[in-house]
């Protein structure tokens, strides 16, 4: 017994001075589970801070300039940047030349309307058991994959006297006499109508989603009790996509104001297509008024803004539960 006591304490007795060693080194257990610790936490931060920078610096930075801008008379060229104040704002809704653009948004806001209809009605037909369901949704989804500069040239002939549309007219015996593009009420409708056969796939895409997403199970218990096919989408489809179609209804507003590319393409803003957005990069690179211009574009911003944020109010987004 007192043999292996001895033993013990020369075995404790050579341990001591490694784990002094260990120690005076600066290794412990505590220490490692700190950086570990630390590295955990910061690996999200990691990982975010690439597309944190590229958000900052395209996106908030930006912004940034253009609202100290349109307190300014800046021309976009010059170095001087004089201080003028709310005077971009006062000109904006005090000169009716500026504002009045906003009513060629209502051409574009009824094309998002037939736009959202139709792309509802193919996304609930399409989403049943029918022949050759898939080459129809892809028909249907092409046009948005298109380049909007593409379409604005392909539409640009299309509408042009005597040219497409017009021989397709002629074939039913309808005059090919008439200018498409020539007066503010049939070119902002012939305009509308392009966003209409370009975006309805988008809206399509995002119905048709939802409407699959939707069990099974539901559609076989409606049609045991007999359910119509308006009947399921009254209860069972138009309840679940609310949320989608809440979506749709802000990008439709938001969309119907930032107007661009295609009048751009089709008519530069002539003939009374000028939209907001047309009449707001004119104003800065065509005029040189950069300061006019930011103050025309926060004014847009803060609108769009406002409309979503009155849907969300009148509209919240609810949970959906069917099953």
């Amino acid at each position: 017994m007192t043999q292996t006591t001895e033993v013990a304490s020369v075995k404790t007795h050579r341990a001591a001075p490694s784990r002094r060693k260990t120690t005076q080194s600066g290794y412990s257990p505590r220490g490692r589970r700190t950086w570990g610790q630390l590295l955990r936490r910061a690996t999200p931060w990691l990982f975010l801070a690439a597309p944190l920078v590229l958000l900052i610096t395209f996106t908030y930075v930006p912004v940034g300039n253009m609202i100290y801008y349109s307190f300014t008379d800046w021309d976009g060229i010059s170095p001087d940047r004089n201080f003028t104040g709310v005077d971009n704002y006062v000109q904006i809704f005090t000169r009716p030349e500026l504002f009045r653009v906003f009513f060629v948004s209502f051409y574009y806001l009824a094309a998002s309307g037939v736009q959202i209809v139709i792309a509802l009605y193919f996304a609930t037909v399409l989403s049943f058991d029918l022949r050759f369901r898939n080459l129809f949704k892809g028909l249907l989804f092409f046009p948005y994959l298109i380049n909007g500069v593409a379409i604005g040239f392909v539409f640009l002939y299309f509408f042009q006297d005597g040219g497409t549309l017009d021989s397709v007219l002629s074939w039913f015996g309808s005059g090919t006499d008439h200018a498409w593009l020539g007066d503010p009420a049939s070119a902002n409708t012939s305009l509308a109508g392009v966003s209409v056969w370009r975006f309805t796939g988008l809206n399509f895409v995002l119905f048709l989603g939802a409407i699959q997403s939707i069990p099974g199970e539901l559609y076989e218990a409606a049609q045991l009790d007999g359910a119509t096919r308006w009947q399921q989408f009254r209860h069972i489809i138009a309840p679940s996509i609310r949320p989608v179609l809440s979506l749709s209804i802000i990008l439709a507003i938001s969309g119907s104001l930032a107007v661009f590319e295609i009048p751009w393409i089709m008519t530069s803003g002539a003939t009374g297509t000028s939209t907001f957005v047309i009449q707001t990069v004119k104003l800065a690179f065509q005029f040189n008024k950069t300061g006019l211009a930011s103050a025309a574009a926060v004014v847009l911003l803060l609108i769009i803004l406002l409309i979503t944020w009155i849907q969300r109010r009148l509209v919240p987004d609810e949970k959906v539960d069917l099953v």
